[in-house]
């Protein structure tokens, strides 16, 4: 078929961190090989990005997001664009003390922790020329909604989503409420499994109904890709030397550490925040609780700080941002869903994937073997569906949990995988 094909590929195994994975790099470099092998891309035309070689350029999230700018600033009409992801997943609640904003922004994690989020990516894709296909493959965990607000075409991410949306008074981090025993439930969780635990999940029903977790397989080891966000906050505090970052002070740490290299989103934000903290100093939302009610205490003193100097330069990056509503900066707010991106998640956006590893000491991600084992075992067309199909049934017979997910238009359905 006539067009370019043009690839990003990006693992991180996070080596000598609490968040160290083992086959990510397998993953991607088993990818570059069957798209020359297969799908006859060239060498030239595929970007590796992995923190195998600190000697390299690092997978960071500025360095990310150049690549992946770069792989849609170049493309044509008819080019076949592919991006491959294999590393960590992490869901962010909301941050901005709107008692309406109860989602989670999904985001992958490059290696120094400047998260990419799900509207980041919708962004990018909309981006991608008329004529042109852009491919995505995210070996991670929550990425069911990675794509935001893609059409979900084989999963059950969107049905999850709607009935996981909490009611004002059930915020993470209000005083009561079955929402915030769920969140301290999740946390506690996450800090088990991050040390290795593993605590059995219920699939049926209630508060445990997003607790689907890979499973172990066999005689190997398996960790799932999730990045809890306790070991989040953990390795930002280290980064940053500071230890009062917690849930309703990430986005502002990050935007502190990264700038104008931050998720747009982020930026968006930060933007909206010292807004509300400026109304709240002049007093214009009256009786509200006042600037701690509408930002947080967290927010309140970050700002604080930040507005010693000047706060023009501190803030540039976000008050450059254009911003026409509040709820746009909402965790895990929807758009348009576009056209021209197709997502093939790991697993739902309420489930982890598997970082696996066999006996003979080979590690690989799930999903990621799922595909190359299916490829291998089949020399004709396959499309996005059977891949999606026959990864989920050899999955489930490695008995595993997760259920990888097909997010696209109707018209993608039944296309050929990349190309």
């Amino acid at each position: 078929m006539g067009g370019r094909k043009l690839a990003l590929l990006v693992g991180i195994n996070y080596p000598g961190t609490k968040a160290e994975l083992k086959g990510c790099y397998n993953d991607v470099d088993r990818m570059r090989r069957c798209l020359i092998d297969r799908f006859g891309f060239d060498e030239a035309d595929i970007r590796v990005l992995t923190d195998a070689d600190r000697s390299a350029p690092q997978p960071t999230g500025a360095n990310i997001r150049r690549a992946l700018a770069r792989l849609v600033g170049d493309a044509r009409p008819g080019d076949f664009l592919f991006f491959h992801y294999s590393g960590h997943g992490t869901r962010l609640p909301a941050e901005t003390g709107q008692n309406d904003d109860t989602g989670y922004d999904e985001c992958i994690v490059p290696c120094d922790m400047n998260l990419i989020t799900d509207q980041d990516f919708r962004e990018l894709v909309q981006k991608v020329p008329e004529g042109c296909l852009f491919t995505i493959v995210s070996d991670s965990c929550h990425s069911g909604g990675l794509l935001d607000s893609a059409k979900e075409q084989i999963g059950n991410s969107t049905r999850q989503n709607k009935t996981q949306s909490r009611e004002p008074d059930e915020r993470p981090h209000s005083g009561s409420g079955s929402g915030f025993r769920s969140f301290l439930k999740e946390t506690a969780r996450d800090l088990l499994e991050s040390e290795g635990i593993h605590i059995p999940h219920s699939r049926h029903g209630g508060d445990d109904e997003d607790d689907a977790y890979a499973q172990p397989t066999g005689d190997g080891h398996t960790k799932n890709r999730s990045l809890p966000l306790s070991t989040l906050i953990e390795m930002l505090k280290e980064q940053t030397g500071k230890d009062d970052i917690d849930v309703g002070s990430i986005r502002m740490t990050l935007f502190n550490i990264f700038g104008d290299d931050a998720s747009p989103k982020i930026k968006k934000f930060m933007k909206v925040m010292l807004g509300k903290f400026h109304q709240g100093e002049s007093g214009e939302h009256g009786s509200g609780g006042g600037v701690l009610g509408m930002v947080g205490a967290l927010a309140q003193e970050f700002l604080k700080a930040k507005l010693e100097g000047n706060e023009e330069e501190a803030f540039k990056p976000a008050l450059d941002q254009e911003v026409h509503s509040v709820d746009e900066v909402y965790a895990g707010t929807k758009a348009w869903a576009p056209n021209n991106g197709i997502l093939i998640s790991g697993c739902q956006t309420n489930q982890t994937s598997a970082d696996a590893t066999t006996p003979q000491g080979v590690s690989f991600g799930a999903l990621s073997n799922a595909i190359q084992t299916i490829l291998e075992g089949k020399h004709g067309k396959v499309t996005n569906k059977d891949l999606v199909m026959k990864a989920r049934e050899l999955l489930s017979k490695q008995g595993y949990t997760q259920q990888p997910g097909l997010y696209c238009s109707d018209e993608h359905v039944h296309v050929a995988f990349i190309c």
